[in-house]
């Protein structure tokens, strides 16, 4: 029998090998579901049902659920957290920090509640959506880079990509590599806009890099941390470094 799971923390490592010490290469944010592929004793190797990445967990961290929870998880009323850090109350009123990008599943906007099970949780403060890139992406401002990382705490450049997109309602894979085959080509920089991706390549023609663009052709990406840097046909330049750092590839658009 198939057995699913969710992340009822605020975050999850996921990590390549199933040993503490192994590199991190994703991480499961809160409400966000996974098929298990794979248990031992102290870990489990999913499968992510948002972008199919697979990975192992914890025991420890995860909980495991029916395929009939699944599917009501999936085909219930939910939203996706989208401050830099939202606070949820459980019904011992803890408190819990999520960051951006978790899935409240089962919302009601009414009382701004919502319920994993029998686990009932409501926000702190009202939820108010945000729609505006520019906005969401820029709360993110200097959050350290992280290989693996998925929140304000630690970005790589396609987690800070994939959950600003998450939010904006398009699923995108995990990876720059396959990020790069979503969307429309813009074949010339004069018809870049707000929300379009720009992809960077290393010699060999490799993928390397992903980066949002943002107004008067400033791309937002996570390079070392979270920051805004000048894009033209050449590619990023970095105005603190003062010289290109990343060769453009490809621009991408893959919202409306």
């Amino acid at each position: 029998m198939i057995k699913y799971g969710i992340c009822e923390t605020s975050v999850i490592p996921v990590r390549k090998e199933p040993n503490e010490r192994s590199e991190m290469v994703s991480q499961l944010l809160f409400g966000e579901t996974f098929q298990v592929l794979e248990e031992t004793i102290k870990w489990t190797y999913i499968k992510l049902t948002q972008d199919n990445y697979t990975g192992w967990v914890d025991n420890k961290e995860i909980k495991l659920i029916s395929e009939e929870d699944l599917d009501k998880f999936q085909s219930n009323t939910y939203v996706i957290t989208n401050n830099i850090f939202t606070k949820v109350k459980n019904t011992n009123n803890e408190l819990l920090i999520l960051p951006p990008g978790c899935i409240l599943t089962n919302f009601n906007e009414d009382d701004n509640s919502f319920f994993i099970g029998r686990n009932h949780y409501k926000l702190v403060e009202k939820y108010i959506e945000i729609t505006e890139i520019d906005k969401l992406a820029k709360q993110f401002f200097n959050s350290p880079y992280l290989w693996g990382g998925k929140n304000p705490f630690g970005y790589d450049c396609s987690g800070f990509v994939q959950v600003i997109y998450k939010i904006l309602g398009k699923n995108l894979p995990r990876n720059a590599s396959q990020q790069v085959n979503v969307g429309n080509n813009i074949n010339f920089i004069s018809d870049i806009k707000p929300g379009d991706l720009a992809f960077f390549d290393d010699e060999e023609g490799n993928i390397i890099h992903v980066g949002i663009i943002l107004k008067n052709r400033e791309v937002i990406h996570a390079s070392g941390k979270v920051r805004i840097d000048r894009l033209d046909q050449q590619g990023i330049y970095n105005v603190d470094l003062k010289k290109y750092t990343h060769k453009l590839r490809v621009i991408k658009r893959v919202l409306n």
